[in-house]
């Protein structure tokens, strides 16, 4: 059913000027039947479908691990990997206008389900759908509050409000969402794509663990905009506590567990596994609203080694992070693949090219370097995995001063990620703790939000004077010529990675801990005033 309506009911952003001439007259029309009322709740999720690789290029670009060469250096990929976002840049766009169409979708689904004849649409039905509406409202709300700070609250169908709230209105809104939506969804569902009441516990510790450590306010960041200094870092332990409690609700339950085999969580044939919380779910290009292009994009060429990928790593020192006894590291940084139409060996590696994001790369099977002949964009967009659960609760505990609480949940990871318990940690540390996330979660979409959590976007973005690609012998063809007398190097591509590492030393402030407010899809100004500071 889901993927009938996903077209359907795309509900225009309530923050444009009017509705779509071409808007569905069933959205406006009363709801008569129980497949009605699914297609309704179901709707939300078409936006969504729309931004499963959008996140990449904001919160994976405008960090200092990865480079985007999407295009042209004057194009929006390129713009965010630099450093150089601006109102009108599509990703800013694309990603708030299609949170507020989703959100538009829930409050139509809530109300209409809402108001429906009783003999039509049943109890059960009408229990289910307005709580798998309300859970992606707040959902939706809770990633439009992180990537954009303050916002306004829509939330009727009736409404044109443009005030922007403040952080702890939106963050009471979304817990009163997703708090009001769990009475209504089950413990579990077997497809992940479905709200459950584990994934929305799991958000909910989420939201806890990142409204605990005070998210920066306008003021806040008006002080900052042009610093080069990452500001205090504060928490609240009473919402830090309710992040643990939330955590262990979903832990005690039983419902999820961490796969054996890291590298057997990712691709289309490991979808609803036992460690996916929730996911959003994609058929691919020109089947559902738009196919799942992180697999795309950061593979997009496959074994062309000389043309750019859309997205990729910024430099080979980040590799060296993991080490080699740890099976996360094949699958995060993949640097030799089989091509299964040549059965050639390809390696991803100077001097033609750097290593690939290999999560997504469809392979003939779990921890083969042998790739299928096709790279589809039908898998479904992981959004929360049990790991996260971990490593929410281990990090509330740490900053509750608990750290000895939290290094068992820190070592349960590691133990999965080296086949024994011979590499846990003695003690956690910060540095532990930051380490953990970026290694179980390269390339997934956490890592923006991770260095604004903690106030380290600036410093961790200034580590990009120690890669090896932001060395001077790379800073054009000519001196890569010098610097490798007699070597046949790919000089055009790594010289470009130098100017974005160096783009991003030069540019990081403290405006960048949140996006701009952008424009319309159709470059309208929104009226939401006033502008994040410095843009």
């Amino acid at each position: 059913m889901k993927k009938i309506f996903y077209s359907l009911f795309l509900a225009t952003a309530l923050l444009s000027c009017k509705k779509s001439d071409t808007e569905d007259a069933s959205v406006i029309s009363g709801v008569t039947s129980d497949a009605e009322a699914l297609a309704l709740a179901n709707a939300v999720y078409g936006p969504l479908q729309t931004l499963s690789s959008s996140y990449s290029f904001l919160v994976e670009s405008q960090t200092e691990s990865t480079i985007s060469f999407e295009g042209t250096e004057d194009k929006d990929g390129p713009l965010v990997s630099r450093f150089e976002t601006k109102p009108s840049t599509w990703y800013p766009i694309k990603v708030f206008s299609r949170l507020y169409k989703s959100i538009g979708a829930a409050n139509t689904a809530i109300e209409k389900i809402s108001a429906a004849d009783t003999s039509k649409v049943s109890k059960a039905t009408r229990t289910l759908t307005i709580a798998r509406a309300k859970f992606i409202r707040g959902y939706d709300y809770f990633n439009l509050v992180q990537l954009f700070g303050e916002i306004p609250l829509v939330l009727s169908t009736s409404s044109s409000d443009k005030t922007r709230k403040s952080i702890d209105e939106v963050y009471a809104q979304i817990v009163k969402d997703l708090t009001e939506a769990k009475t209504g969804l089950p413990e579990v569902d077997a497809n992940k794509s479905n709200p459950s009441r584990g994934a929305a516990n799991t958000i909910l510790a989420k939201v806890y663990l990142t409204w605990g450590q005070n998210p920066l306010s306008q003021s806040q960041i008006e002080a900052i905009k042009t610093s080069t200094t990452d500001p205090t870092h504060t928490v609240d332990n009473a919402k830090l506590e309710k992040a643990v409690a939330f955590a262990d609700s979903v832990i005690s339950k039983g419902k999820y567990s961490l796969l054996t085999d890291y590298n057997a969580i990712f691709g289309s044939a490991q979808e609803n596994g036992n460690e996916h919380i929730f996911t959003i779910h994609h058929d691919g290009d020109g089947v559902d609203a738009q196919g799942n292009h992180q697999t795309h994009c950061a593979f997009t060429n496959k074994f062309d080694l000389v043309t750019d990928n859309h997205i990729g790593p910024a430099d080979p020192t980040l590799i060296d992070r993991f080490s080699d006894k740890d099976t996360r590291k094949k699958y995060s940084y993949t640097t030799q693949l089989i091509n299964p139409l040549d059965l050639k060996t390809y390696s991803f590696a100077w001097p033609v090219t750097t290593s690939r994001y290999g999560k997504f790369i469809h392979r003939a099977a779990v921890g083969s370097e042998l790739t299928t002949d096709d790279q589809p964009n039908d898998i479904d967009h992981i959004d929360f995995r049990y790991a996260e659960v971990f490593l929410i609760k281990a990090e509330a505990l740490f900053f509750l001063n608990r750290a000895s609480e939290a290094l068992p949940l820190v070592n349960k990871l590691r133990e999965r990620a080296y086949g024994s318990t011979q590499y846990d940690l003695s003690a956690l540390t910060k540095e532990d703790l930051y380490k953990e996330w970026d290694l179980e979660f390269t390339y997934e979409q956490k890592h923006w939000t991770n260095l604004v959590r903690w106030r380290t976007l600036i410093s961790t973005v200034k580590t990009v004077s120690s890669f090896e690609y932001f060395k001077d012998k790379y800073a054009s063809e000519t001196t890569i010529a010098a610097a490798f007398p007699g070597v046949s190097v790919n000089s055009a591509f790594f010289a470009k990675i130098y100017k974005h590492l160096h783009a991003k030393y030069t540019n990081v402030s403290g405006k960048f801990y949140r996006f701009p407010i952008p424009l319309g899809e159709s470059s309208e100004d929104l009226g939401i005033t006033p502008q994040n500071p410095g843009y």
